[in-house]
């Protein structure tokens, strides 16, 4: 819901959806006949591929793809790699895509479970390096040098989205042995739980330190849970990682405890999707399943002209085929209808200062967008604080022009990273 303020001199009021909105129930999405694993790659990691079409693989198996890079891939299902294609998505980013044929039956691979279930960094790696929720573990292993503080967040970081807290309603039992799990893999020296007031029992079967965050948008925010909980500032050319600390979601750690509870690999994530009548749903689906078998499922029919989103209605990312499979950090998916699909403008800003007023990290945004329509990428970082920007969406949400604020704040980030500008920036 949103209170509007008067003569709009306060910023905009929205609050988190809650699990007591939609229920407890987790509905189950039977698999599909064809899964898909995406891989982020160079064209010319294609010459050192070990994978090729034909290949038999089972149900929780690590398949690694290429003889030179460390990288490991879960295959959610038993049957045969069917296609590997090399696709380009946003940003020109390349990505290798896996096809793999599901047979009938889950013909579950063993070799987890005989690894000796010992939750240290190099055997996760070594079968998994992403998890429901994450996609990349390793940004949370520094080795000799360990993070400080991990906090484990039960609260979601988009509106309509209740993932996160379905996950900690209906998973609260693997919560202490994910945690523990945690901590040995990280060395983490602290973890925190942040949840909304509404999960706070739940929070404590973890039996660690629990914080309970408002659900005010946009409070669920990485860096704005450290400023709460732990007092710090995050650098605007910094890294949560630079300050020893890590943000990682609830279902996470949930999925590490369950895998070594039970000897098997995660294969499947809990996500929210969101109807056309803004109506969320929790559904459990697995990993590599496309969007298109999730709504079919639910019968939801996307039309010619509606909008499908990786994400919820302020920070989500727009996807351009029903046929793109969920991943492993695919929290929501929502399918606005077209009739809701505000146009964008080219019209140039009148500097009201509505963004001003709602940027919660105090940025100078009608500035800062004067700078990023002329690719001046460098000096937005400099004089406006660009990468201090959480990518709340506020901004763009209050914009009276709407101008899309948030693609030009993404696409500066992009075009900074390709330069070399954030590793210059940090020394």
């Amino acid at each position: 819901m949103i209170k509007k303020p008067f003569f709009g001199l306060m910023k905009p009021r929205l609050t988190y959806s809650g699990v007591d909105d939609i229920g407890h129930d987790i509905q189950e999405i039977p698999p599909p006949d064809r899964l898909f694993l995406s891989l982020e790659c160079k064209k010319e990691d294609m010459q050192d591929l070990t994978v090729s079409i034909g290949t038999e693989v089972r149900t929780g198996q690590r398949v690694r793809p290429f003889s030179t890079l460390d990288v490991y891939l879960t295959s959610p299902a038993t049957g045969v790699i069917s296609d590997i294609t090399l696709e380009t998505g946003a940003f020109d980013q390349s990505h290798l895509l896996f096809s793999i044929q599901a047979g009938q039956r889950d013909n579950w691979d063993a070799e987890f479970e005989q690894a000796g279930m010992t939750p240290d960094a190099e055997n996760v790696l070594s079968f998994f390096s992403a998890l429901p929720g994450i996609s990349d573990l390793r940004s949370l292993i520094r080795g000799k040098n360990p993070l400080q503080t991990i906090v484990v967040s039960g609260l979601d970081t988009d509106l309509l989205v209740v993932t996160n807290q379905l996950s900690l309603k209906t998973g609260a039992e693997y919560l202490a042995q994910g945690i523990d799990c945690l901590e040995k893999i990280t060395g983490v020296k602290k973890v925190i739980m942040a949840v909304p007031p509404s999960l706070r029992s739940e929070g404590e079967k973890g039996g660690v330190e629990v914080r309970v965050i408002e659900p005010a948008y946009p409070n669920a925010a990485p860096r704005l849970l450290i400023k709460q909980i732990l007092g710090i500032t995050v650098p605007a050319s910094g890294h949560l990682k630079d300050l020893e600390v890590g943000v990682l979601g609830v279902q996470s750690v949930i999925a590490l405890g369950q895998a070594f509870a039970e000897g098997k690999p995660p294969i499947s994530r809990v996500l929210t999707v969101i109807d056309k009548e803004n109506r969320p749903t929790g559904v459990r689906a697995r990993i590599g399943t496309p969007v298109r078998h999730i709504l079919d499922a639910l019968h939801i029919t996307p039309t010619e002209g509606d909008r499908l989103v990786f994400g919820g209605p302020m920070s989500g990312r727009g996807v351009y085929s029903a046929e793109t499979p969920i991943g492993p950090d695919t929290d929501a998916i929502l399918v606005q209808d077209k009739a809701m699909v505000i146009a964008t403008s080219s019209d140039p800003c009148i500097n009201c200062g509505e963004c001003v007023r709602a940027c919660p990290a105090d940025l100078p945004v009608n500035m800062l967008i004067r700078l990023l329509e002329n690719g001046l990428y460098e000096e937005a970082a400099q004089q406006y604080d660009l990468l201090s920007c959480i990518e709340c969406g506020l901004c763009s949400y209050v914009c009276i022009m709407r101008i899309p604020i948030s693609h030009y704040i993404m696409l500066g980030k992009h075009e900074l990273a390709l330069s070399g500008y954030l590793e210059e920036s940090n020394g």
